[in-house]
């Protein structure tokens, strides 16, 4: 091991994590070749094997799974370490990860922006990605803070909620539901209907009201991303929910629907596994957004008041 480097190890992780080298090249941004290249040379530097394929599956070998939680406790003394060090120099310089789920992406920038002003030696790592992936970076503790909609209940985590996140009804801008109001939402039962992907919080959160209140909708179209959906409402093609804030730059192609039950009422949430010690950058990040969280309210206020009706019980 004498001649292994710290960067073959941090490849040999990602592989080791993945169990694969394709995704640790992704995560990495190395290419593949690069991957198999230095898990090659760390394999001879041990001496006996680190990975077997079976099939077209990568699994650990004995001496692999020694090492990759060797890896583990070495990357977290380092993070400890920095940790320190950060807190030795204040928040002069120093790193934030952050981990987001998709539909944050449509104001979390603007709640960095400010920050980064406070505080311009700070380096900042914006991982935007899905529920399940965020679930397993958290799981691997490869970020500071995590911003999501749906705190995992089968984790023990610390979260604080900061910022509503209401799910409402869009439609084409002339859709004719548009000017009703307390519109039945057994009537959505009629529209073709445009979800998210299984497994994301949006769709169980629409789910859950549908079976909870006997509607069964035409689900026309299955997309993974909002903006996906949005193009597809623009384009005619059938009615959504989705989160306000997605409506936050282009309020003026869609319309609200008036709908019983609507919005439903969600949060955003800061999230972060418990137990984990925040660095002084963190923490000053956690704070400010709790701050900036009510400013950002505030100035939005316009498009919520132009979007949302009151809820009908």
């Amino acid at each position: 091991m004498k001649q292994a480097t710290l960067h073959q190890l941090k490849v040999f992780e990602a592989a080791a994590r993945h169990s694969s080298f394709t995704r640790a090249a992704e995560e990495l941004f190395l290419t593949q070749p690069t991957v198999s290249m230095q898990i090659k040379q760390l394999t001879k530097s041990v001496g006996l094997p680190l990975f077997e394929q079976v099939g077209k599956r990568l699994y650990l070998t004995e001496a692999g799974r020694e090492l990759f939680a060797t890896c583990r406790q070495i990357f977290e003394n380092i993070a400890q370490y920095e940790m320190k060090v950060a807190d030795l120099k204040g928040l002069k310089q120093g790193q934030l990860r952050l981990a987001v789920i998709t539909t944050a992406k449509y104001f979390i920038p603007r709640l960095l922006g400010p920050f980064c002003q406070l505080y311009p030696g700070i380096d900042i790592s914006l991982q935007v990605t899905n529920h399940e992936q965020i679930l397993e970076r958290m799981n691997n503790n490869l970020d500071d803070l995590y911003i999501m909609s749906q705190v995992p209940d089968n984790m023990d985590v610390t979260c604080e909620p900061f910022l509503e996140n209401p799910l409402i009804v869009f439609a084409p801008v002339n859709h004719p539901l548009s000017k009703e109001k307390n519109i039945p939402i057994q009537r959505l039962s009629n529209e073709p209907f445009i979800m998210r992907e299984p497994g994301s919080g949006t769709r169980r959160a629409v789910q859950s009201l549908f079976e909870e209140q006997g509607v069964i909708v035409k689900v026309k179209l299955e997309l993974g991303s909002n903006e996906a959906i949005k193009q597809a409402i623009a384009g005619g093609l059938g009615i959504s929910v989705l989160s306000r804030h997605t409506l936050l730059l282009d309020a003026s192609e869609f319309s609200i629907l008036d709908v019983q039950h609507f919005p439903i009422q969600r949060n955003w949430y800061m999230v972060y596994p418990s137990g984990k010690q925040l660095s002084i950058v963190a923490r000053a990040y956690y704070e400010y957004l709790l701050a900036a969280a009510k400013n950002f309210v505030e100035q939005n206020a316009d498009i919520a008041s132009s979007t949302l009706e009151p809820t009908h019980g």
